[in-house]
């Protein structure tokens, strides 16, 4: 029997409020299913870097914190420090970001617990045996919970394609040295006849990998740890991915990390489709959305969940004025095709980001018994 995937969407009606729809879903979906009874639960969610406008609301992370409280757990809010530098890069300006993003203990119910520590370094070795990774590297914190759940928000990614629950669990839970494994073999590389020089690319690099040498971009692989952060912030297509496999790679990685924290372990995930930038929230700052909000998904399931949402996502319309519409008319403003290409059906992460391959991380979960990608759909209205 496929898994179910329970969706609603954002309208209200007969005056009830957000808040409360959120928490009818998640009942509806069975979380009091789970014996929260004296257990230390463990509500993985992107805190988002200073200057991102799109991750998710405080109050969201409110009503699950008080339906678990409700019924005996323990929660707390979890996430594990950047292996760029930014403001998530140590615990306490970790802690201080989520608090000026609104996740304080006021306002969520419960507290922040940096989940690999003051450095990056509290890290439990979890052995998996997987074929990427024999030993996945991940916050200790998140390990010593005794249930998981993951709090996501819905969107595009650089390197991955999109964000969803595998990635808020795989590299999101891994410490600082295991978002270094994830990310080994995803360095980019420069294309020389598109780099035009424009030092975009070095001002944006947080660890001083590239510089601009006689107007082409250079990398210096010893620097480089493939964060994607030049693919992203290039406007020529000169910073590229080096192999059309390496999305692939990383999104395996990815799946046996989300493995490695949740086997064992009883699990549930949310997933809001909201704010659907086409980057990841690590970014200090957020494009426009490339589609509509459509809604809320929840379910047991985290392969099907990243399905179901990313075939909302497809099925919805493009919006105008974001990084799909600049594509679509990146030929300048007399385009004169008079229209906006909607894009339904269409593979908008594909669109964004070509050389990414999300696909590769759910048949890979589902491979490895993470879950599976059919799903059936419950509507919750």
């Amino acid at each position: 029997m496929a898994p179910k995937v329970y969706f609603t969407d954002f309208a209200t009606r007969n005056y009830e409020t957000l808040p409360k729809k959120l928490a009818r879903l998640i009942l509806t979906a069975g979380i009091d299913k789970i014996d929260f009874e004296g257990k230390f639960v463990a509500i993985k969610i992107h805190f988002g870097e200073l200057g991102n406008m799109a991750h998710l609301r405080s109050g969201y992370a409110r009503v699950l914190v008080d339906i678990i409280k409700d019924l005996g757990g323990k929660p707390f809010l979890t996430d594990a420090n950047t292996l760029y530098v930014g403001s998530r890069k140590n615990a306490l300006d970790h802690i201080e970001t989520a608090y000026l993003n609104g996740f304080t203990p006021y306002s969520t119910g419960c507290h922040v617990i940096i989940a690999d520590g003051l450095k990056g370094t509290d890290e439990a070795l979890i052995p998996i045996d997987g074929e990427y990774v024999k030993e996945a590297k991940i916050g200790q914190a998140v390990m010593d919970a005794d249930i998981v759940i993951s709090m996501n928000h819905f969107k595009g990614h650089e390197q991955s394609g999109f964000g969803g629950a595998l990635k808020n669990l795989g590299m999101g839970s891994a410490s600082v040295g295991g978002k270094l494994e994830l990310h080994s073999s995803s360095q980019p590389m420069i294309d020389e006849q598109n780099c035009i020089g424009c030092k975009v690319c070095e001002k944006y690099c947080r660890h001083d990998a590239v510089k601009v040498v006689d107007r082409k971009a250079v990398i210096d692989y010893d620097k480089c740890v493939g964060c994607g952060q030049c693919v992203a912030v290039c406007q020529k297509s000169a910073a590229v991915i080096k192999d059309y496999d390496t999305s692939e790679v990383l999104n395996h990685k990815i799946a046996e990390y989300a493995y490695a924290v949740v086997n064992g372990k009883p699990h549930f995930h949310i997933s809001f489709i909201m704010n659907v930038s086409p980057n990841c929230d690590c970014w200090g700052h957020n494009d426009a959305a490339i589609v509509p909000d459509l809604g809320i998904a929840a379910s047991f399931d985290a392969v099907a969940l990243d399905c179901a949402c990313a075939d909302l996502v497809k099925a919805a319309p493009s919006l105008v004025g974001n990084a799909i519409s600049d594509k679509d008319h990146a030929h300048g403003e007399g385009c004169g095709c008079g229209q906006h290409h909607h894009h339904k059906g269409d593979d908008k992460f594909r669109l964004v980001h070509p050389d990414t391959n999300w696909e590769a991380g759910v048949e890979y979960g589902e491979k490895i018994g993470l879950g599976t990608r059919s799903y059936e759909s419950v509507i919750v209205k």
